[in-house]
């Protein structure tokens, strides 16, 4: 077993291999995942410098950093080292760098197809262990005005409600409407309630001159449209 008592503590490191100088030097891309993460949590514990630490939790989660964006408070913090302020700081910084992706989306984007509503709501969806339903506004010309939140559930599924649904689309002059939901599971089937919820909206639409274009499931890195499979 390699003997963690030999290792040198960060502050010990030449200074070109310290995380926060080599960042100052060289700029952030220079920076590996880990010596990021090393930043953010700032030290390690008595075996292991911060950079280790961070090498160790980056290999737990595949060195994939959506993993770790999807980890809990709990998750992070059995790792030694890692309390709960620090687990905080790493799931804080991972959803500021979602919410940098979806603040360069929120330009006026024109719906011309299933994907451009795919790569527009892509990052509200990543790390979701729960279901959500959100709904996009559309003026008549189809470009987005809006996106409101509808609803969160558990793992198994959330309750959309119509009314919600359109009292939001009228207040905000809405034309058309796009439905999008995930699932955690990873299966891209629709079920039969979100078969009969989007026949319920599409028909509701109808009637109140909101129309329902389509209807996204998104699961993991794949989506099911219902207007691409002829559904509505």
């Amino acid at each position: 077993m390699e003997n963690y008592d030999l290792k040198l503590g960060i502050k010990r490191w030449a200074e070109e291999d310290r995380p926060r100088e080599k960042l100052l030097q060289h700029g952030r891309r220079h920076l590996t995942d880990a010596e990021l993460i090393a930043i953010l949590i700032g030290s390690g514990n008595r075996n292991e410098t911060a950079v280790d630490l961070s090498k160790r939790i980056l290999s737990f989660y595949g060195h994939n950093l959506s993993n770790i964006g999807k980890a809990s408070i709990q998750e992070l913090s059995k790792f030694k080292g890692i309390g709960q302020a620090k687990a905080i700081t790493i799931i804080a910084a991972l959803e500021l760098g979602l919410r940098r992706k979806e603040t360069q989306d929120e330009q006026v984007l024109q719906v011309t197809a299933s994907s451009d509503v795919h790569n527009y709501l892509y990052n509200t969806f990543a790390d979701l262990n729960h279901e959500e339903f959100w709904i996009l506004l559309l003026n008549r010309s189809n470009h987005i005005i809006g996106r409101h939140l509808i609803s969160k559930g558990g793992q198994a599924g959330t309750v959309a409600d119509p009314k919600i649904i359109f009292k939001i689309a009228l207040e905000h002059n809405a034309a058309n409407i796009v439905l999008a939901h995930n699932h955690p599971s990873g299966n891209l089937k629709p079920s039969e309630s979100d078969n009969k919820l989007t026949r319920d909206l599409v028909a509701s639409g109808l009637m109140l001159g909101l129309y329902v274009v389509d209807h996204l499931i998104f699961a993991r890195n794949h989506y099911f449209s219902y207007k691409d499979e002829d559904m509505i």
